[in-house]
């Protein structure tokens, strides 16, 4: 197993890697909607899941993958009312094929956010 760390996307806040390659795999932790910085991106649903998916590429990106590589996300939102404007920024960063999707409602998210996204990609350095 071999850990992908990058500085174009939010340090892990606890003890975990942004990402690892195991088996010709990418397996990416849940990106949150900070930026590299480390500082909380403001705004909506929509912003916010901009950045986290930026993050997500970043991360990829990092361990010789891409967002064209990937072939499952799960994606966490604290209100499921969310899910039509998640959807419309979603679909500026993946084309056809689409990766399997799971996206649920949860009560809370790390910092406050609205939205969390993960994913497994093929691939990797």
């Amino acid at each position: 197993m071999q850990r992908v760390q990058t500085k174009d996307a939010p340090a892990a806040i606890g003890p975990y890697s942004q990402a690892v390659i195991a088996g010709g795999m990418v397996f990416v932790s849940g990106q949150i909607p900070l930026t590299p910085a480390g500082v909380l991106r403001q705004g909506g649903i929509a912003e916010q899941t901009k950045q986290a998916l930026e993050n997500l590429r970043a991360v990829l990106e990092a361990a010789g993958s891409g967002l064209d590589k990937v072939v499952q996300v799960s994606a966490f939102l604290d209100d499921i009312n969310d899910f039509a404007a998640f959807n419309e920024v979603y679909a500026s960063f993946f084309s056809e094929p689409y990766p399997a999707r799971a996206v649920v409602e949860v009560s809370r998210l790390p910092k406050g956010v609205k939205v969390e996204v993960a994913c497994v990609a093929e691939g990797g350095k």
